[in-house]
């Protein structure tokens, strides 16, 4: 059935005025969240309703008052920036003439679908948990804009992830939201014949029931299953409430439902796919209910199993294997014995696609999963490649670890979503109006050396204004509601001001991210920061999970050494990170510092977006800054050597971190102003990272990569397969 029949009309409920009733359809679309001027559209409306409803156009047109729309009727210059940005929607929407179908017409008929268990879009939908969330976002994205033919699959988590509050003692407390689909832009699937568009899967002999929701981005479908449905029970209603349940029943069911219900759910609205993406392991399902249509059409176990392969592409995030997904047999058997006999296989040969043995036991592996049943599995940076392959060495055992079939891919970022508008004005007037079409070519960004100092200086000081009044009046709007202390109000970053040398630290609190390093040697600490003639700021950002216990300890330690008063309020924490405040700080400190204890870092892409705005890197030598470091756009921490005792790799990251600092960041920065204040030697170094950096780091490079060396491969391969006999019986 043609999947249109399925969609319900975006809700048109907003009694728009008519001169600008297409702000309804520009609300149900996430392009507005890479494009400036279509945010700025509803800020211009009505600014303090716009921060008070987080950025959310479905929010704010519910809410906005008649007399300011009817303003903006009236405003001349509203209504010419409208018609200009509904004309950009239009044309972007329309275009026939993508990049895809330019370079790939003969594959326009393929499909790809992208599973993940967390997509980072925008502050006003918090359904991610951090940086494998936001890579997903980015991915789509991009894929909207290269016109890929993608949809993704994932969760609408009804309680989206944490909100986080700092005490007064610096212990984390978690507070969980609450979504309403009608306040955002998601819209429920409807079936012809009334009712949810809902899709079951079987969790230990009982039927659990999921509709489907969807959210554009771009050109590119989202489909998010949800769990909340009349037609379950209390327990299984709250299945797709929480990101990362530390419940292993929780987690094993919510992993079947996103592989195999969200398979069925591309098949319900008319998908058939001829890549299947797993972003983690957590999808790795799909692969079983693969099997299963694939052996109901008559094909052989191995036959299917060798046709899933060659269609399949795994990305694998995790460098440690305690990161990884895993399930006790006796859990398989609980969830999956009822398969056994659908694929004809028993019960060993069920487990053994999924066998990972261990000193104390078996269990059964997602990655062990995929990695069996993808024959284009790829890491996140080339040191994980090295890693990957080192880790999993043991299912090639006959294999040399170099020729253990997993490559990499480095991540990327998406310019459009993290790029400062300042900037992309700025490139617009030195590179050319269609420099977006272009910013993956080298070559483009020769030019940035035609800028002058002055104005790149300017859109720097710029942003960081922006970061510090942000910071400033979040301090000020805690301390109004009396139930801060004043230590609060301070640590919130109240003490700020704009000409210091500002060095930010946003990531998730694990431990091996090692957030307290800076802090190893306190009092050359504070001397460091403190020194009046060339005084330093760092701002601590980020969240635990909130089962882990060291996590939030270590977000403790910080905290003690920001309450610090021998700091002066020179030592910040912004309590609540997520992509609002994520966009701030990689557009407003001068410094990203990243302290991974090498190899433990994957990717990392934070670092990428800080570099994209100027914003210089200093970093270990691990993940994408590896490669990305080149002597001159940014400074290393430690070196590029593995160690056997962390407490010895710890004391001589630490040093380095200091000495860094002391002889090379903080002079540069201070350093020989001439007479117009402009610290010249910084800016050449400012061009030095952005023309290296950001081509090599977008999703534009990222997905062209994974175009050329996963999805064309497999799409050939499903080519050659449909002509084969018994091909094309596709089971329903």
């Amino acid at each position: 059935m043609d999947m249109s029949s399925f969609v319900r009309e975006t809700p048109n409920h907003f009694s728009l005025p008519r001169r600008i009733a297409r702000l309804g359809d520009l609300a149900y679309n996430l392009w507005w969240a890479w494009n400036p001027e279509a945010l700025r559209l509803f800020a211009r409306i009505d600014r303090t309703l716009w921060e008070q409803v987080y950025h959310n156009p479905v929010a704010f047109l519910r809410r906005v008052e008649r007399r300011h729309l009817n303003a903006a009727t009236n405003d001349r210059y509203f209504l010419e920036s409208y018609d200009a940005v509904i004309y950009a929607f239009d044309q972007y929407m329309n275009e026939e003439n993508t990049w895809f179908k330019r370079n790939y017409p003969q594959l326009t008929n393929q499909q790809i679908a992208y599973f993940s268990f967390e997509f980072g879009l925008h502050e006003s939908l918090p359904v991610y948990a951090g940086g494998l969330g936001v890579l997903a976002g980015d991915h789509l994205k991009e894929a909207s804009d290269l016109g890929l033919p993608l949809a993704g699959v994932g969760f609408y988590y009804t309680q989206g992830y944490f909100s986080q509050r700092i005490t007064e003692d610096g212990w984390q407390e978690t507070r969980n939201l609450y979504l309403n689909y009608e306040e955002l832009p998601v819209v429920p699937l409807v079936h012809p014949e009334g009712g949810p568009l809902m899709v079951s899967v079987t969790l230990a002999g009982r039927k659990v029931f999921a509709r489907i929701l969807q959210i554009q981005v771009g050109r590119v479908p989202l489909f998010l299953l949800d769990t909340d449905v009349e037609s379950n029970t209390l327990a299984d209603r709250s299945l797709t409430a929480r990101l990362y349940t530390s419940d292993q029943e929780v987690r094993i069911s919510q992993e079947i439902l996103l592989g195999i219900g969200g398979l069925r759910a591309l098949r319900l609205l008319g998908y058939s796919p001829t890549v299947w993406h797993m972003n983690e392991g957590h999808s790795a399902f799909l692969t079983i209910q693969r099997l299963r249509e694939y052996v109901a059409q008559g094909f052989s176990l191995e036959e299917a199993k060798e046709r899933i392969r060659k269609t399949n592409i795994f990305t694998t995030h995790t460098p440690v294997p305690a990161g990884n997904d895993e399930f006790p047999l006796w859990m398989m058997d609980k969830y999956f014995s009822h398969v056994y006999n659908e694929l004809k296989m028993d019960r060993d040969l069920f487990i053994d696609l999924g066998r990972n043995m261990q000193e104390w036991g078996e269990t059964f592996s997602m990655p062990v999963l995929a990695l069996r049943l993808s024959e284009k599995c790829n890491a996140v940076s080339e040191l994980h490649g090295r890693v990957s392959r080192r880790m999993w060495h043991k299912l090639w055992a006959d294999k040399k670890e170099n020729d253990i079939p997993i490559f990499h891919i480095t991540n990327g970022v998406h310019v459009g979503t993290w790029m400062a508008r300042r900037w992309r004005l700025l490139f617009e007037r030195y590179l050319g109006m269609d420099w977006m079409d272009n910013l993956d070519d080298p070559e483009m960004w020769m030019m940035i050396d035609s800028i002058p100092d002055a104005e790149i200086w300017a859109v720097r000081r710029h942003l960081k204004n922006k970061l510090v009044h942000y910071a400033i009046e979040r301090a000020r709007r805690h301390w109004v509601t009396g139930e801060a202390h004043p230590v609060q109000v301070v640590a919130g970053g109240v003490l700020l001001e704009p000409y210091s040398l500002t060095i930010g630290f946003a990531r998730r609190f694990a431990t091996y991210k090692r957030a307290n390093l800076i802090m190893r040697d306190v009092d050359r600490l504070i001397r460091i920061i403190t020194n009046a003639d060339m005084p330093v700021q760092i701002i601590f950002a980020g969240k635990a999970h909130p089962a882990d216990e060291p996590g939030k300890l270590l977000i403790q330690q910080v905290y003690r050494a920001v309450k610090d008063s021998r700091a002066g309020g020179r030592l910040v924490f912004l309590e609540d990170y997520d992509m609002n405040l994520a966009r701030l700080l990689v557009q407003g400190v001068d410094v990203w510092m990243n302290t991974p204890r090498r190899p433990n870092e994957a990717s990392g892409t934070s670092g990428m977006k800080a570099a994209m705005n100027g914003v210089l890197n200093f970093s270990v030598l691990d993940g994408w800054w590896r490669e990305g470091f080149n002597g001159k756009n940014g400074w290393a921490i430690g070196e590029e050597k593995d160690y056997t005792d962390p407490n010895e790799q710890d004391e001589r990251d630490a040093q380095s971190l200091y000495a860094t600092l002391e002889n090379e960041i903080i002079p540069l920065y201070y350093g020989s102003r001439a007479g117009d204040d402009i610290p010249h030697a910084w800016i050449e170094r400012i061009k030095e990272s952005m023309r290296t950096l950001i081509p090599q780091f977008s999703t534009r490079r990222m997905l062209k990569e994974y175009l050329q060396q996963a999805y064309l491969p497999a799409m050939e391969a499903a080519v050659q397969m449909e002509a084969l006999p018994g091909e094309g019986k596709r089971s329903n």
